[in-house]
């Protein structure tokens, strides 16, 4: 079992920055990939980024390439996700999640079996 929890979420205006973070339990975290994903009102879950369990390979979606950094902790169980300029399209609540399966990093959500509660991200204009 693997239990994750985000914070670090709130009310930002555009142009600003929020660091969102994620703390997982379990001895094994350090073999997990682990990915951050987003879902707007009306929208379908969408990957943002992901790391590979060294932190040695990253992946991004394209809207926030360049703007949103991933990183992890192995030795404090957390994740984060460093998020500059934002925009009012960032909105959306975002999810931490934990593939314990693969080695490679995956895109789709399906592949990743643990997810977190959310937390919401506000970007006003």
């Amino acid at each position: 079992q693997v239990h994750l929890v985000e914070s670090g979420g709130g009310l930002v205006q555009a142009g600003g920055s929020l660091r969102l973070s994620c703390a997982a339990s379990g001895r094994t975290f350090s073999r997990y990939v682990m990915g951050w994903f987003r879902q707007a009102p009306g929208k379908e879950r969408e990957i943002v980024a992901a790391i590979n369990w060294s932190g040695s390979a990253t992946y991004y979606g394209g809207s926030v390439k360049g703007r949103f950094t991933i990183s992890r902790d192995n030795a404090k169980n957390t994740v984060s996700l460093q998020m500059n300029s934002l925009k009012p399209e960032d909105t959306a609540v975002y999810y931490c999640a934990a593939d314990t399966y693969r080695m490679g990093i995956a895109t789709n959500s399906d592949d990743y079996d643990y997810w977190g509660q959310g937390t919401q991200v506000t970007v006003s204009s």
